[in-house]
């Protein structure tokens, strides 16, 4: 028994759509440090591509202009604060490109994965995130340690592919040395950016390693006990004992209701020892008779004996009693199939109750027309 009770105690269990939920409520999700950084520096790295030059020409122009001054400026007190605002103005211009793409790498690579959360639960402070022994504990968790792992590994990675690069860039960067100024300049800008993005690459690897290890350690953080799984349905979907009680008083409510619609019935046809249907027709209101109650067993005996007791007529109509029961339900009209066979019922019904006033001979029931498909055999 111990045993049974320690196994139900091992989180072995995927975590619930309910608990995945209530986990974002509260601000944990997946997430990927490293896959924010290769987006940013991926980002970085073609910005610099793509607008390098257009950012060096405005960067030299921004030069130019602060480092020429005219006679009268240097009389002009502010002359210092003006220029110094022009500059920032045009430097703000320049690099907004790359800044605006490096915004949105930064949010993409931070919502890769786990999506757009906002969470108030998330940034409350937390009295236990100060407490120092805790505090202790997670600097030597084994989370820790494999952060520690991947710290080294990106550091060995990132390190490994910068000193490649320098091999087969060498003789490349040395010839600089022999190069003008100008043409120089530009020979050095286009040599870092693409070694920025070679070296920014070797991120992608990392990125691949690191998504889908924080996939699958948020979801085995949110991993459940089979009695928290028993618990979340109780409370998710309510008790079995409860919800028993409630379907039964919901049949019963259901069942009062039918039985008050009987004596309002024209006719309550029967199979005496299963079946029993109560049917209405009024001309002006309805488009064909409508099924008012209908039973089985017990049910069915209750209807006989309310309609008896209500002076509605019961007739003893086996085969058309099946068909009507198993093809229709009750507060619905009849299927079209069986209007000819309900007319006739109520025409008999009708005759019978002048007969029983004096006012015409005893009729003779009728044979039912039934359709094939129709017919119930019990």
């Amino acid at each position: 028994m111990a045993e049974e009770n320690d196994n139900s105690q091992e989180k072995t269990e995927e975590p619930t759509p309910r608990r995945l939920e209530k986990a974002r409520e509260d601000g944990q999700t997946a997430r990927s440090k490293e896959l924010a950084t290769m987006a940013v520096l991926l980002a970085g790295a073609g910005g610099l591509l793509m607008f390098g030059g257009s950012l060096g020409a405005a960067l030299e122009d921004i030069m130019r202009d602060a480092f020429t001054i005219e006679r009268a400026a240097i009389y002009d007190t502010r002359h210092m604060s003006v220029q110094l605002i022009l500059s920032a103005k045009a430097a703000a211009f320049a690099l907004s490109p790359i800044l605006i793409m490096l915004l949105i790498a930064a949010i993409a690579g931070s919502i890769g994965i786990g999506g757009l959360l906002f969470s108030a639960k998330a940034i409350t402070p937390k009295g236990n995130r100060m407490n120092p022994i805790k505090g202790l504990g997670r600097m030597f968790s084994t989370r820790s340690l494999v952060e520690l792992v991947k710290a080294i590994a990106k550091v060995g990675l990132v390190l490994a592919v910068a000193i490649l690069i320098l091999n087969l860039r060498t003789e490349d960067l040395l010839s600089i040395a022999e190069e003008p100024v100008v043409p120089a300049m530009a020979h050095v800008v286009w040599t870092l950016g693409w070694s920025f993005l070679v070296l920014s690459c070797a991120t992608i690897v990392i990125a691949l390693i690191d998504v889908p290890f924080q996939i699958y350690d948020h979801q085995k953080k949110l991993r459940m006990t089979k009695q928290e799984v028993k618990d979340e349905y109780k409370d998710t979907e309510g008790k079995p004992e409860v919800k028993g009680k409630i379907r039964q008083l919901q049949r019963e409510m259901a069942q009062r209701r039918m039985m008050q619609d009987v004596p309002t019935a024209d006719v309550v046809i029967t199979n005496p020892t299963h079946y029993a249907v109560a049917l209405k027709y009024d001309q002006m209101s309805m488009g064909a008779p409508v099924v008012v109650a209908k039973g089985a067993d017990e049910m069915a005996f209750k209807i006989m004996e309310v309609a008896r007791e209500h002076k509605v007529e019961v007739l003893r109509t086996p085969p058309l009693t099946r068909a009507v029961y198993h093809n229709s339900d009750i507060g619905q009209e009849i299927p079209d199939g069986l209007y000819m066979a309900i007319a006739q019922v109520l025409a008999y019904v009708f005759q019978l109750r002048q007969f029983r006033k004096g006012r015409g001979d005893k009729p003779g029931m009728p044979d039912f027309p039934i359709p094939p498909e129709m017919r119930r055999d019990i």
